[in-house]
């Protein structure tokens, strides 16, 4: 046996490695040079783990990763291949995961859909057979509420059927793009910018203050400060909103880089100051009690500033009207030659900025051109566009040291779009618009991120857990990033279920294993470009009964569909290969801003994905975002002010194909649909901390009314062109479903109302739904209700929510359902047949009795007309136990069985109506005078109809 080379030190009894012989080394060696590393970058694992990446050298001891040593013999001439220290460097990894619910939890779960399905069907044919014929009516009501429920149950369950979880890996995303490379030598980041749209219409309703900390919140994100651009729409133009964003502009100067030095969460200060934990806890830098003990001063003392301008504004204008009374007084007696008697003007009393000239917008003693609905256009830039490298702060003796921080600030732009009698301004939606346009103008980001004024950035990192996605693999194709909605400031027992985690945490999870979440309207990143209209770069058509045939869609690559939309004399409708669907053409017509349209092709380069791995399409090259943005010049902003004017939409597709779609007061839906429909596909993004945080109405009116304004755009949507059964083939067959059951839901409350009442009528006649209580009725129901738990505990199982949360959305659904989705019914349906709207006013019956106590709201009786329908159904139900029980219990003959089950499914009513009786009770039960107004009225009619349906027999026998 042949002895071991000199070199080799093996261990008696390991396997020997071979060596390669040189001729066979180079030649595997030359395969993979010049491009190897690429070329082996293809083919990395996209586990998480990260394991040592295998790769080729000339060592003696062949492929592997357990060692790197250069042989001796192979030193001479330049290395051809990668050295390790470059291989291992920056291996290719994704930036995202995508994690299927455990098939322990997930197929149980569709089996047991499946097993309800087929149980309903025959509780349906047995109860389609088996008739109450002594109580036809009866039965008829509840056979076709049950059908309807069924129906409405499968629309809701069917696009739950394929829950995901996703994940994101920041630390990938910096050393992908802010990290030193041969094409990115200084380590700038190469990340694309961000607008940030915030809107706000009313000061008295939207308190200043709240915007502020939402503002401050965003100026201190973790972004690239060069590449955030923040702009508020100030829909109303009041003078208040625009010196209060100048006051946060100022604070922020200190508590931005305050937040940078300590690493703050979250960076809303008044959630920051007024938070229960420990503020020290793990700071590590000395002087934080020093810095947090100023900056808390700093704050109270704006806070002060910000409560105070309404007075400040007043003094200041009224000082500035009496000096040109005095002015024009002077200039009358001067014409007059000193006589004393010129006639002096009325001059209106104006509002005046701080500068000692006139406010533009709308002035506290409004006049023409100065009044809400009637003001001129308002582009202010609070602070500069920043530099390009970062500006370290100084120890500044008396202040905060801000030294080794950077200290510059985002651009932040107040808005204030023209409107002019006369003109549809679109309310909500129509104020994006003009944000999208005036922001393509000046900063022209290719991604959006859009917030509600009382929305706050909870963490700081959101920004770029949502970049992850888009520029992932396949973000192209993304049209937005959807982050759940969380609430502060809910009462504990969250007892109008405002938290809403069925939805966010169940149904829209659900969703993003389909096509993706629907737009609700905040907390949402857009891609740029495909709110302009455009189709994805690569879309799916679906076919068949179910959607099970798929194909890829004939659709137009970005840079054809900019060069046709460019050609504004060209016939564009022929240069689309699909139209099979009208939102599957190419949008049009822009405006006449040809600044604005040549920001298009800027924005949907940008937005692309680094083309960095062999799989990525439409991809560009690394280093193309490195250039500083150029400073802002007045013809800009003069061109900015023009796309914001009331007469720019004129002749043009926006708000029918282009940004946020009009025509709904949930233009949040509507425009989410209208991507899905030509193709895209959304992302639900939920992170570990909170992305973002808001308040939610807890007083039972206005959560009524928020419900009936979310149901009233559902039924606009059903009698729109938005209807999902108009959707092109684009859409998958279960995302059609969830959008149906949008359009559809609020039909259900007309159903729901006639089965609440159910019981009581039952109680009174003495009738059933069923002929009899029978073991055949009860294990239907038994089994029915079982599966229907064993579901419910499945999904919050896979979606996280807690079983109190689950029963708090049963109740409010039967609240909401008997209140708000009929009422938006009703007002749909008029408002379709006779164009007849409909609003519900609101009257305070009682206010707050404790300001210290945080929910006081909760307990504020606000007397609304929603209310009728529910308070009838809880009194019929009480005086029906009562009528049926004394009935029963001064009967010849009880019938037991009947009274059991009335009682049962009303006290089944009557468990879910307990939030709304415990909310008219205000508080400690103080219940209102209407209220018992309105049992007594109630009472004594269902009396009297009682007698005049049932008479009392003087012919019976006792």
């Amino acid at each position: 046996m042949a002895a071991p080379p000199p070199g080799d030190r093996s261990p008696k009894g390991a396997k020997k490695i071979t060596r390669l012989g040189d001729d066979e080394s180079n030649r595997q060696v030359s395969l993979l040079g010049g491009n190897s590393k690429s070329m082996m970058l293809k083919n990395q694992p996209t586990d998480f783990d990260h394991q040592r990446w295998l790769f080729e050298s000339k060592g003696k001891y062949g492929i592997g990763n357990a060692c790197w040593q250069d042989d001796d013999n192979n030193n001479k001439g330049p290395k051809k291949g990668t050295n390790l220290a470059e291989f291992m460097d920056k291996p290719w990894k994704p930036l995202t995961r995508k994690t299927s619910v455990p098939a322990s939890v997930l197929s149980p779960y569709r089996v047991l859909v499946a097993i309800r399905l087929v149980i309903q069907f025959f509780f349906l044919s047995w109860r389609l057979q088996n008739p109450n014929l002594d109580a036809m009516w009866l039965w008829a009501i509840s056979i076709s509420c049950e059908i309807w429920f069924a129906i409405s149950w499968l629309l809701d369950q069917l696009p739950k059927l394929n829950p995901i979880n996703r994940a994101t890996d920041l630390a990938a995303l910096k050393d992908k793009f802010e990290s030193k490379s041969s094409t990115n030598p200084t380590g700038r980041s190469d990340l694309p910018g961000v607008d940030v749209f915030i809107s706000t219409a009313d000061p008295d309703k939207e308190p200043p203050l709240v915007t502020a900390n939402t503002i401050l919140s965003i100026l201190a994100v973790e972004y690239p400060i060069e590449k955030v651009s923040i702009y508020i729409s100030d829909d109303g133009g009041a003078i208040l909103n625009f010196e209060a964003m100048a006051e946060a502009v100022s604070f922020g100067n200190l508590w931005v880089p305050f937040c940078r030095k300590h690493n703050i969460e979250p960076r809303n200060p008044e959630s920051y100051f007024t938070q229960k934990t420990d503020p020290t806890k793990n700071k590590k830098r000395a002087d934080f009690v020093k810095d947090h003990r100023w900056i808390k001063r700093e704050y109270d003392e704006f806070k002060v500033r910000i409560n105070g301008l309404p007075d400040v504004i007043r003094k200041r204008c009224e000082r500035y009207c009496h000096r040109e009374e005095m002015k024009d007084k002077s200039l009358s007696r001067q014409k007059s030659d000193g006589t004393g008697s010129g006639e002096t003007g009325q001059n209106p009393k104006a509002t005046w900025m701080a500068d000692g000239t006139h406010w533009p917008g709308t002035w506290l003693n409004p006049i023409a051109d100065h009044k809400k609905g009637d003001h001129a256009g308002i582009i202010q830039l609070m602070s500069k566009v920043p530099e390009a490298e970062p500006v370290m702060g100084k120890e500044d003796e008396g202040k905060l040291d801000f030294t080794g921080i950077d200290v510059r600030l985002p651009m932040f732009v107040y808005v204030s779009r023209e409107k002019r009698p006369g003109y549809d301004h679109e309310k909500k939606a129509g104020a994006m618009n003009s944000l999208v346009r005036a922001s393509a103008i000046l900063s022209n980001g290719p991604f959006i991120l859009n917030l509600d004024c009382d929305h706050y950035i909870y963490n700081s990192m959101a920004i770029r857990e949502g970049m992850c996605f888009m520029m992932d693999r396949g973000g192209d194709r993304i049209c937005f990033i959807q982050f759940p909605q969380r609430f502060e400031g809910i009462d504990p027992s969250d007892r109008y279920a405002n938290h809403n985690t069925v939805f966010f945490d169940g149904n829209m999870r659900a969703l993003d294993g389909l096509q993706g979440p629907v737009y609700v309207g905040t907390g949402t990143m857009f891609r740029r470009y495909a709110l302009y209209g455009f189709s994805p770069p690569r879309a799916t058509e679906y076919s068949g009964i179910v959607g099970q045939k798929k194909k890829p869609a004939a659709t137009l690559s970005p840079s054809v569909s900019l060069q046709v939309v460019r050609q504004q004399d060209a016939d564009i409708e022929i240069a689309v290969p699909n139209e099979d669907h009208p939102d599957l053409n190419l949008p049009k017509k822009f405006g006449n801003s040809a600044m604005f349209v040549d920001s298009i092709a800027v924005a949907e380069y940008q937005g692309r994905p680094l083309a960095d791995h062999v799989s990525v399409k439409n991809g560009r090259p690394a280093g193309a975002l490195l250039a500083p943005r150029p400073p802002l010049d007045a013809p800009t902003v003069a061109e900015a002010i023009g796309v914001i004017s009331c007469w720019y939409e004129e002749n043009t597709e926006w708000g029918e194909r282009i940004g946020w779609i009009y025509g709904s007061v949930t233009e949040d839906v509507v425009t989410g649909y209208r991507m899905h429909n030509r193709g895209w596909r959304s992302i639900y993004c939920i992170t570990k901390r909170d992305a973002f945080r808001g308040t939610a109405p807890i007083n039972l009116t206005d959560r009524l009314h928020q419900v009936l304004r979310w149901a009233t755009g559902s039924v606009e949507i059903f009698f729109s062109k938005n209807n999902a059964f108009l959707a092109s083939s684009r859409l998958k067959f279960l995302q059609r479903i969830a959008y149906l059951n949008v359009g559809i839901y609020p039909f259900t409350s007309i159903f729901l109302v006639a089965y609440l009442f159910l019981p009581a009528l039952c109680m009174f006649t003495g009738q059933f739904i069923v002929p009899n209580i029978d073991a055949t009725f009860l294990t239907y129901l038994l089994v029915m209700t079982l599966t229907l738990c064993l579901i419910s505990l499945l999904e919050v199982k896979w979606s996280g929510i807690a079983l109190e949360e689950w029963w708090r959305n049963e109740q409010f659904w039967a609240i909401g359902g008997s209140s708000a989705h009929l009422a938006a019914v009703i007002q749909g349906l008029l408002k379709v047949t006779a164009g007849i709207e409909i609003s519900f006013t609101l009257t305070s019956k009682s206010a707050a009795e404790d300001e210290d106590d945080i929910y006081a709201d909760l307990y504020v009786v606000k007397w609304s007309s929603l209310f009728v329908m529910p308070l009838t159904i809880c009194i019929t139900n009480i005086i029906a136990l009562i009528m049926g029980t004394a009935r029963t219990l001064f009967s010849v003959i009880p019938q037991w069985n009947k009274l059991v089950g009335g009682a049962f499914f009303s006290f089944w009513v009557l468990a879910h109506m307990y939030p709304f009786m415990k909310g008219l009770m205000g508080r400690k039960g103080k219940v209102t005078t209407i209220i018992y107004v309105w049992t007594g009225i109630l009472s004594i009619t269902v009396s009297l109809l009682w007698i005049s349906i049932r008479p009392p027999d003087d012919t019976a026998k006792v």
